[in-house]
């Protein structure tokens, strides 16, 4: 259950995992490259790139109570988005610590390495 209030700026794949879970609604978004999206996706994930972010921001814009988790390959991109999303008021924003690498490593190891 989500509220107004700040939540911590990062959260692990074992707390996303337990979230998707008992049905928790987030906006799970992966800031990586069309091309590691192909290679490696969450399953649910919404892909916008990096790259795109600046262009394409407004697309998030309605989304800016609720819970955003954030996450990449490693997690590097996604912290510096979590911090430009905070600023921009979305205060429910957390990057996934370890990113889609964790992820394969630690929740589904069918999601591929790269």
């Amino acid at each position: 259950m989500t509220n107004e209030s700040e939540l911590p700026i990062e959260i692990d794949v074992q707390e996303v995992q337990r979230l998707r879970d008992a049905g928790e609604a987030f906006l799970l978004l992966d800031v990586r490259e069309q091309d590691e999206y192909a290679t490696a996706r969450i399953e649910g994930a919404v892909l916008l790139p990096l790259s795109e972010l600046q262009e394409r921001a407004k697309e998030l814009q309605e989304r800016q109570a609720e819970r955003v988790i954030v996450h990449c390959h490693h997690g590097g991109r996604s912290l510096r988005v979590v911090s430009v999303l905070r600023q921009s008021g979305f205060k429910q924003a957390q990057n996934m610590t370890g990113g889609i690498e964790q992820w394969s490593q630690e929740i589904d190891s069918t999601v591929p390495r790269y």
